[in-house]
């Protein structure tokens, strides 16, 4: 099998990219807006490999220009769309700044091992050429352009758009989205040619999700509740499902495999995963099959307390789907060879809002007999709960960050701010099913040289499950 890169970027099905090499550096934005510390959000890089002197350790800090930008998810030039073109390479990283919508280019290329930046696209290009602002997701197209989904607008409202850039020259082109139906919301997407469709989903309206989570602000529609589905070929925007009011989808994933027409969608706020999959109409439909239950607390913001699940896997064998549910503080796998009727096989506590001698007392759980007991590695109480979820290639270990979004942070977590995020490695039972906390890995962002900093999404420098699409 070729190596990742001989033949252009990525791999050429999704089973070989589980047989590509370990993963032995991972890069995360770790960002200081709402923390106190007026500092720029920087690009880690944290050694991965067990046999380095320096396992575990930052070692690489690229700070931005500037303050305050939210830097969030990040996303490649070019990844396993492109397989088989040897023009392109895998070399830059774009970093879509959520609050200030600035979008960084960062060279990876020169030295894998520290980044340096590259260009940085002003806030007002965006704001001129796509009337769009907050971007967030960043996927690598086919034709060696880079699509960014937004948030809102300019003005601070909702609008669910895309930004195309310039694989090569990295200038905004425009928008992705033609026609005068644009939905209200947008968040993350997904894309396959195969079937003609992309899917985007909905977070909030960006004014009132900027500082914090208002519940008076829920039944007003500030937030999200539809899968938007798209023409592929006519970039038309042909279709919403419901899936509730304010359940929030947030992360979306299509099956790994190009020709299979289904795949997942976390909802936050609802604390469901539905699937969603095409029709024998050819129109698009979602099923709920999965119900995280919510518990009945006292001490907390509301008086039922839901998982909220932020973050959603699939392997690259299309065997098991992995989320987090950030308040509640677990994290979990489930079997998906019946698509239908996931089956949970693993399941680990890693923090959360439930500890047992915490703030909150849970009254009523449909799931526990009590309330789990405060999550300790190399003696640091871990705060927060399980939110950004990698996996290496090969399926057998997951890495999980604990900060979800600065406002949200702040509120949910106050601990969080004073102490900084951290990154944990979870070891995967692929056979049986099966999740094991690695007690020798801890990444502290507690102990980062200007102060604690909330590190979020993680990325590999060969491409993972959530930055590559086959087609």
């Amino acid at each position: 099998m070729a190596e990742c890169g001989e033949c252009g970027p990525g791999y050429k099905t999704p089973l070989d990219a589980m047989k590509g090499p370990r993963e032995k550096i991972i890069y995360l934005p770790c960002i200081y807006r709402n923390t106190g510390i007026n500092k720029p959000d920087y690009l880690a890089t944290v050694d991965v490999d067990p046999e380095s002197p320096c396992y575990s350790q930052v070692i690489h800090r690229l700070p931005m220009p500037n303050v305050n930008d939210e830097l969030h998810h990040s996303g490649w030039n070019t990844c396993s769309s492109s397989f088989g073109d040897v023009s392109k390479k895998r070399n830059r990283l774009i970093l879509p700044s959520l609050i200030s919508s600035r979008i960084y280019v960062v060279d990876v290329g020169t030295d894998m091992r520290a980044p340096r930046l590259y260009k940085a696209i002003e806030p007002v290009e965006v704001y001129w050429k796509c009337n769009l602002a907050n971007p967030h997701t960043t996927h690598c197209l086919g034709n060696g352009e880079i699509m960014i989904s937004s948030l809102g607008e300019p003005s601070g409202n909702g609008k669910g758009g895309f930004i195309l850039l310039d694989g090569k020259t990295f200038e905004v082109k425009g928008n992705w989205e033609k026609g005068n139906k644009i939905p209200a919301l947008g968040y993350d997407f997904w894309y396959q040619p195969r079937h003609n469709v992309l899917l985007s989903t909905e977070w909030g309206v960006p004014k009132y999700i900027a500082d914090g989570f208002n519940p008076a602000d829920l039944t007003k529609g500030r937030y999200g509740r539809y899968i938007n589905v798209w023409d592929w070929t006519t970039h038309a925007f042909i279709q919403a499902i419901d899936l509730g009011e304010d359940s929030i989808p947030l992360e979306i994933r299509f099956l790994h495999n190009p020709d299979a027409a289904e795949g997942y969608v976390g909802c936050a706020l609802s604390s469901a995963i539905h699937r969603f999959y095409k029709t024998d109409k050819g129109t698009w439909a979602a099923e709920k099959v999965i119900q995280v239950p919510n518990k009945k607390v006292e001490g907390w913001l509301l008086p039922e307390m839901p998982g909220l699940i932020t973050d959603i896997l699939i392997s690259l064998d299309d065997r098991f789907l992995y989320f987090s549910n950030w308040i509640h503080g677990d994290l979990r796998q489930y079997d998906i060879s019946n698509t239908r009727k996931p089956k949970l096989v693993g399941q680990v506590f890693l923090g959360g809002s439930i500890i047992r001698g915490g703030p909150v007392t849970v009254l009523e759980d449909p799931e526990l007999q009590c309330q789990p007991e405060p999550f300790v590695i190399k003696g640091k109480m871990v705060a927060g709960g399980p939110q950004m979820i990698q996996l290496s290639l090969d399926g057998t270990r997951l890495y999980v960050t604990t900060s979800l979004y600065s406002g949200w942070d702040k509120q949910f977590y106050p601990d969080l701010i004073r102490e900084g995020s951290v990154m944990l490695q979870i070891d995967v039972d692929t056979k049986k099913g099966g999740l094991t906390v690695n007690k020798d890995f801890l990444v502290d962002f507690g102990k980062e040289p200007h102060g604690p900093v909330l590190a979020h999404e993680v990325r590999y420098p060969g491409g993972d499950c959530s930055s590559d699409i086959w087609v």
